[in-house]
């Protein structure tokens, strides 16, 4: 098939590439030169296991493309994905107006029918606008998808090829046979293909990530009451991980959940409930454990060295929200080492590949700041090391090396990564969540 993909971000990129994997040819618009001209080049923009080597396979086969005139991608195109970001508004809303804007585009210049597929994170009842705008402002007759993405930043081209699901809402069963034509190339072994009406399609989407977000606010919660009453977190996790009703999945304490989706998504949410009428207190409540969630190692810290930071070094590994992404948005790690600067402290950071990813998410440079590309040189003459993102290279670390670099030998492990056993033989103090 011959699709055009209107948005080259996070979603729009894996979402072409893994189409242009299948067999398709495939054609991507996006309206900043810079990006488009590193793609052309094969340069991925964003850091995702898989991503740049299958882009740079599928340009070379001609199957994949990437040119800034939406005219080009809509007159070429059977299928028009909009993948475009729905950033959050000041009271919580989720923002539809690059993708409200760009159906109103694709709508003046239609030569013919076409499908329209939304994949962007949108309300309920958005849908019904983007159908709207069609038929006020184009002749021709449209058939409209709502297909949302459920990619895991770090897992996404695994997602995208072997889905544990694919939800396509519609009221056109022609453009629902179509698109589970499309989608047959990931579901060899199995139909897991749900289809349903579009506002449907749209709730599930936010219904998905809420649930998510609410079983890590509510294992944070639960590691709260481990530590008050010395019980173990991870005993109490595989506990009820092992009930086949729960699942062992986002069940792990931390230091709460950041990045473009759920922070968004469950405030969106939210407001969706205000407006009609409804007051969703669980998720309400599942936010604010969150936002005490990403500060409980500061307080761990505090109870540690004193309410004064002045004067005390800390290194800080992981920046990113989780592993195996370059995401840092509504990262734990940033607001940590917001917070010892402001208390007076020094913080040195060190993440495998969102370094650069995170230096304009810092408030004001300050000389207390410093990047490491090296995660144990870092550790030079530092009281104290806090762990915030889960990488492999953090996990099996050389705790000997470790305590001839710091100053004093103590961890706060805000992913409970290591043993604390094994720690104490060390001689490190160690803190962690939940224990």
């Amino acid at each position: 098939m011959k699709l055009g993909i209107i948005g080259t971000g996070y979603v729009g990129l894996v979402t072409g590439t893994c189409f242009a994997e299948s067999g398709n040819d495939v054609i991507c618009m996006d309206n900043n030169p810079e990006i488009i001209e590193s793609l052309k080049n094969g340069k991925c923009p964003i850091y995702e296991p898989l991503l740049e080597e299958l882009l740079r396979k599928n340009i070379k086969e001609e199957r994949l493309g990437f040119t800034m005139d939406l005219k080009e991608v809509v007159n070429s195109s059977e299928i028009i994905f909009l993948c475009l970001p729905t950033p959050q508004g000041d009271d919580g809303t989720a923002d539809v107006s690059r993708v409200i804007s760009a159906a109103r585009e694709i709508a003046l210049i239609l030569q013919e029918g076409k499908i329209i597929v939304a994949k962007s994170t949108i309300p309920v009842g958005t849908g019904e606008k983007i159908r709207n705008i069609f038929s006020i402002n184009s002749v021709h007759k449209i058939n409209y998808v709502y297909n949302p993405e459920f990619l895991k930043e770090g897992n996404a081209v695994m997602d995208f090829m072997s889905p544990d699901r694919v939800v396509i809402g519609s009221s056109s069963n022609k453009a629902i046979d179509i698109i589970k034509d499309l989608y047959s190339a990931f579901m060899r072994t199995s139909n897991r293909i749900i289809t349903m009406d579009e506002k449907s399609a749209e709730i599930t989407k936010y219904a998905a990530n809420a649930m998510l977000a609410t079983r890590i606010s509510f294992m944070n919660d639960i590691a709260l009451l481990c530590e008050k009453t010395g019980a173990n977190i991870d005993s109490v996790r595989t506990g009820i991980g092992t009930d086949n009703r729960i699942g062992e999945k986002f069940l792990f304490a931390g230091v709460g959940y950041g990045g473009s989706c759920f922070p968004k998504d469950i405030k969106a949410l939210i407001k969706t409930g205000d407006d009609n009428g409804i007051d969703f207190k669980l998720l309400k409540a599942v936010e604010e454990i969150n936002y005490r969630q990403k500060l409980m190692l500061l307080h761990k810290i505090k109870r540690h060295f004193g309410e004064k930071l002045s004067g005390k070094k800390f290194a800080i590994w992981g920046l990113s929200f989780k592993p195996k992404t370059d995401d840092v948005r509504e990262s734990p790690a940033i607001a940590i080492a917001q917070k010892i600067l402001e208390d007076g402290g020094s913080v040195n950071v060190s993440d495998p590949v969102a370094n650069e990813k995170a230096r304009p998410f810092f408030k004001r440079k300050s000389s207390k700041l410093k990047f490491f590309e090296n995660y144990y040189d870092s550790l030079k003459d530092v009281d104290a090391l806090i762990v915030v993102t889960e990488w492999n290279e953090f996990r099996k670390p050389d705790f000997d090396k470790m305590k001839s670099i710091m100053k004093t030998p103590v961890i706060f492990d805000g992913r409970n990564i290591y043993n604390p056993k094994l720690l104490k033989e060390k001689k490190f103090v160690y803190y962690g969540i939940g224990k």
